[in-house]
């Protein structure tokens, strides 16, 4: 499979850029005319540049209001290719792109715009070169690739050919069947990008908002599935519009991108075994079973008061590391780990962080399988050195650099807590509180960030993600999205931040960077939870009894049932498919906290709820008439 993206997709001048696609794993790249006319280098330089890097110029572009056009303006047309044309040989690329005409001038009709290909195309053999035509979505007479073939089709000459672009054909919901039928060598490359569904005008929502495959809500797969099955294997390219992307850093979205299309790829060819592109071989995505664990990296002076808060939970120390300043706490399925170390990743973690929940474990089918996808999908592998007798955990970066661990049943990992660990005999038990498993991490990061690590996550898990969520903070806004999949025994929610003065924001600045900023643990009886926490001294999240009083109107509550959620500080939803209880803990350091839940047939997060928790959680963060910030 050959991958290529544009220039106008990522951040930065021209030889920034050359060199984030390259360090990203691409075959080619897209030149983008205003780039090359910003830069100070010559055609010449600009194609020695490009393959200094390894790479190949697939395409030169884009050429505008050519077909259609009366006279005198059609001469001049054909003067401005013939300028293009030479900037091509000097550049050393053969394929132009020309988009349908736009301009108020052009004149219609499927025959004028097929000659005018047809001399086109004469011009362009003369030189060697292929000229590739795309049907904008907004184009004037021509805005669906069906008519944009016909054109090709008419124009009956071998150096004339389609482009067909997955925005143009799905943002107008045109029928991707109709691509099965366009002889494959017609097709002189594709272009591949998704976007969020929003009901805005077409070129506005070309021009600001696209993304890359994966992390949009267009149909991508099933419009690469009917490339593939006219036998296409050229170039795969990405062109992304998108202002976000435009102000990142270009090496960070050249490694979405080439992730996008390596999973894309992987998708089409699972679906489509004769798929006749080189699609590289990886394992399949990884099941996960559920959260194995989640670490801690804390010092020994500050461990005592995350201690007596995990206590109050109804957790209790059950395991030390043989080698290690390591323990485990333990309730039901779920297992906290406090790293104490001063040396390795997790006391660097604890200098630039702080006590921070820098680690999990996922319980997947296969350790090794998760961590091979992964690597081919471009994470980044962790590794540090063992203890004797430690079993090395396959881990890749995660989240702030955080880690995540692959664990399994099926290999050595399964004794990893019997070989590594002593049980500790706690003589002073506190009384378990009823919670059985996680239920759900949520991460913080910047919003920037959040498409990055939905596709991470969705690209190497069985998991789908969820729309956008705006969950309104008394300082802003933070756009929240979860990956979860059908057995909800993976459930992940991902808040991006835009501003620092959301209590999201805080976390992240305080912290020096994005993580894990809460842990929601499953009970099955959340009146019964709540008890048992009082007995052991935890002292929940007040939440203002103004809530309770909305909340029995809001839902037709029994006066019963809402003075149990008031005296208990439970806060409650409910939608299609049930109900939803949450109990939180008050702020942990910068901004980290505990959430139990219990679920009955609900499947959501409680985002109606989310005002009224961040607007107590600043409360508890910092002390009434002071800023958070």
């Amino acid at each position: 499979m050959k991958t290529s993206i544009a220039t106008v997709s990522l951040s930065g001048d021209l030889r920034d850029k050359l060199a984030a696609i390259a360090k990203a794993g691409f075959d080619g790249v897209e030149i983008f005319e205003n780039d090359f006319l910003v830069f100070d280098e010559s055609p010449q330089q600009v194609g020695n540049m490009v393959r200094d890097h390894g790479l190949e110029i697939t395409l030169f572009q884009p050429f505008r209001d050519f077909e259609g056009m009366p006279e005198p303006l059609r001469s001049r047309t054909f003067d401005r290719a013939e300028r293009k044309f030479d900037l091509m040989q000097q550049m050393g690329t053969d394929l132009v792109l020309v988009c349908s005409n736009v301009s108020t001038a052009a004149l219609g009709g499927i025959d004028r715009a097929a000659a005018d290909f047809h001399e086109l195309g004469e011009r362009a053999a003369k030189r060697g070169l292929r000229v590739g035509y795309e049907a904008l979505a907004w184009g004037r007479h021509i805005n669906d690739h069906r008519d944009a073939w016909e054109i090709v089709r008419r124009a009956d000459h071998p150096n004339i050919g389609l482009i067909l672009d997955s925005f143009h054909t799905l943002s107008r919901k045109i029928d991707v069947n109709s691509i099965r039928s366009i002889p494959k060598e017609k097709i002189f490359i594709i272009q591949l990008a998704d976007a969020p569904l929003i009901d805005m005008d077409l070129l506005y929502w070309s021009r600001h908002f696209r993304n890359m495959p994966g992390e949009g809500d267009l149909p991508v797969l099933e419009f690469m599935k009917a490339v593939a099955e006219t036998g296409y294997d050229g170039y795969l390219s990405l062109e992304i519009f998108n202002d976000q992307f435009r102000g990142d850093s270009p090496s960070a979205i050249a490694v979405d991108g080439y992730r996008s299309l390596t999973y894309l790829g992987d998708q089409v060819k699972r679906a489509l075994p004769d798929c006749p592109m080189d699609v590289p071989e990886m394992p399949p995505r990884s099941t996960v079973e559920g959260f194995a664990f989640v670490e801690f990296a804390i010092d020994e002076a500050e461990a005592p008061q995350l201690v007596a808060l995990i206590e109050t939970l109804g957790f209790r120390k059950t395991a030390k590391h043989k080698t290690k300043n390591v323990t485990v706490f333990r309730q039901g399925d779920i297992k906290l780990v406090l790293n104490t170390e001063e040396r390795g990743f997790a006391g660097s973690s604890y200098l630039v962080h702080g006590a921070s929940a820098y680690a999990m474990g996922l319980m997947v089918d296969d350790a090794k399988a998760a961590l091979a996808r992964a690597l081919a999908l471009g994470a980044e592998r962790f590794q540090q050195p063992l203890d004797r007798g430690e079993i090395e955990m396959p881990a890749v970066r995660g989240v702030g650099g955080g880690i995540i661990y692959f664990l399994d049943n099926k290999s050595e990992l399964s004794d990893i807590w019997t070989v590594e660990f002593d049980l500790v005999d706690n003589a002073a038990l506190v009384a378990s509180a009823g919670l059985t498993v996680v239920d759900h991490v949520a991460q913080t990061m910047k919003y920037e960030e959040l498409l990055t690590w939905l596709l991470f996550y969705t690209s190497i898990f069985e998991a789908q993600k969820t729309p956008l969520v705006d969950i309104i903070d008394p300082s802003g806004v933070v756009r929240s999205q979860a990956v979860q999949n059908m057995e909800g025994t993976l459930r992940m929610t991902l808040n991006g931040a835009e501003n620092r003065n959301t209590l999201a924001g805080h976390f992240i600045a305080e912290t020096f960077g994005s993580g894990i900023q809460h842990i929601a643990f499953k009970t099955d009886d959340i009146f019964a939870t709540a008890e048992a926490l009082a007995e052991n001294g935890f002292i929940p999240l007040h939440i203002s009894p103004n809530y309770y009083d909305d909340l029995e109107a809001r839902f037709g509550l029994d006066l019963d049932v809402c003075d149990r959620l008031k005296r208990h500080n439970i806060l409650y939803d409910r939608d299609d498919g049930g109900e939803y209880f949450q109990l939180y803990s008050p702020t942990y350091g910068e901004g980290f906290f505990f959430e139990i839940v219990e679920r009955r047939g609900y499947r959501g997060y409680g985002a109606a709820n989310a005002i009224f928790r961040i607007a107590a959680l600043r409360k508890h963060l910092r002390p009434a008439g002071m800023p958070v910030v």
